[in-house]
């Protein structure tokens, strides 16, 4: 239930909500202009601003905060659903390195880490890059609290989310602190094992060869034990950690007993339409992560991230049911991989978006592929001719007229984001450019 004083901030966020989605489909069309962002942005800040004040004076009269924040309610799936939009057309605009970006990889992390708590299947080396990442994140909240270029309303918003994505974090490295060193080696290799297993999983057809080489290793694995436990360096003692590897290798054998079951069937009739949205969602996303500098608008990944949700929601205790509500027995490993599979690429698209506008992306990407080119014909050597390096002075001189007292404008005469990383660029293929040069003869050189 939505308490009544908090109804017009719900109806704000749906208005909201529907302008950002038709600012997505235009953009279709058109770029997208940072001030139509910023003035979305300040508009969801003033009904932020609104709940705090609202929550904050009932959490004083109920003389405690807990039962507000722990209870959400359809005001705070608006928001996080606005928030998300908002996030990306931040990157979208080119000001990936600010807070308000980082929100939707706070969001896309939270998913990630919640599925690996799930699965188990994670060692320190995986969860040490999300640790770093979160630390960053951070260190932009706090230095932009200090310089007063975050609003307190939004700084409590984003610390809220950071909060709970580092709680989830220190669970999953809580959970392996019970792992004894004697058999981490045995943990990290089981876990690439089960690993293996889901990707083959997945396959509505893996190779019989493979998972046969696999059964073969966690056999050995599992004749190492002795009265069913894993020992020490000399037999004698049993170290701890004992149920996390046994669970990894019980799980392991399921998985392959799954995959038997898809060789003689295809998968279960009804999980079939799942599997067939799943693996469409992992083609179109791995596409992007191939081709996302030239084809990638970050607000697309919205669309993404809801059609992943609707079809993580479909669970029932953690797997998918047909429509009588009972789980089939096949099949559960493989759609469960291809669900995380595509979280995990939404979060590395999100992550490596680059700190420029959509408006200045086509001149980045050609300031990158004449970079790349003029390292590679360093890389191997001339001699060469004015005629040789002729192409990339063309292409140098075609970008350079494009600024304008030294920026690249937009169409509307503003100066995008991303302005110090396309100078470096082309300062850099300058300096390539001058580089070859110096080895042409004098003639060759006039």
């Amino acid at each position: 239930m939505v308490p009544s004083e908090e109804l017009p901030i719900l109806e704000s966020l749906i208005n909201i909500r529907t302008r950002l989605t038709l600012l997505k489909k235009a953009s279709m069309t058109e770029y997208i202009q940072p001030k139509d962002v910023e003035s979305i942005y300040h508009a969801v800040l003033k009904q932020v601003t609104k709940l705090n004040d609202i929550r904050d004076e009932n959490a004083n009269q109920a003389s405690t905060s807990s039962d507000t924040d722990s209870q959400p309610n359809r005001v705070d799936q608006a928001l996080t659903d606005v928030f998300s939009l908002v996030s990306l057309f931040f990157l979208v605009i080119g000001k990936s390195r600010t807070s308000v970006a980082g929100f939707c990889q706070l969001a896309s992390m939270r998913q990630l880490l919640t599925h690996m708590n799930e699965s188990g299947v994670y060692t320190e080396t995986d969860l040490q890059p999300y640790s770093t990442r979160l630390q960053e994140l951070r260190e932009v909240i706090t230095q932009e609290t200090e310089n007063d270029q975050l609003p307190a309303a939004m700084e409590k918003l984003l610390t809220k989310k950071l909060e709970d994505t580092e709680r989830v974090l220190g669970d999953l490295f809580k959970s392996l602190s019970v792992l004894s060193v004697e058999l981490v080696p045995i943990h990290q290799r089981l876990v690439q094992i089960r690993k293996s297993l889901s990707s083959l999983a997945a396959m509505e057809k893996p190779l019989k060869s493979e998972v046969k080489a696999l059964m073969e290793e966690l056999r050995k694995i599992d004749g190492k034990r002795v009265d069913g436990k894993f020992l020490g360096p000399g037999g004698s003692s049993v170290p701890t950690g004992q149920a996390i590897l046994s669970g990894l290798l019980e799980e392991c054998f399921e998985i392959a007993q799954d995959i038997r079951a898809l060789h003689e069937d295809d998968v279960p009739i009804p999980l079939k339409p799942i599997f067939d949205r799943l693996t469409e969602l992992r083609a179109k996303l791995e596409r992007l992560s191939l081709t996302h500098r030239w084809t990638l608008r970050e607000t697309d990944l919205y669309n993404y991230s809801m059609a992943l949700a609707e079809i993580d929601s479909m669970r029932v205790d953690g797997k998918f049911v047909d429509a009588d509500g009972e789980p089939p027995s096949d099949g559960q490993y493989g759609l469960l991989y291809l669900l995380r599979r595509c979280y995990g690429l939404i979060y590395r698209l999100i992550s490596s978006s680059e700190p420029v506008s959509e408006e200045l992306m086509p001149i980045a990407n050609k300031l990158s592929t004449v970079k790349k080119c003029l390292n590679e014909v360093l890389r191997f050597g001339g001699p060469f001719s004015a005629r040789d390096l002729y192409p990339y002075h063309l292409a140098l001189h075609q970008i350079d007229n494009m600024r304008k007292d030294g920026k690249f404008m937009a169409g509307d005469g503003s100066i995008p984001e991303g302005q110090a990383i396309l100078v470096a660029h082309l300062s850099e293929c300058h300096e390539l450019l001058e580089m070859l040069k110096a080895g042409m003869g004098d003639s060759d050189s006039d």
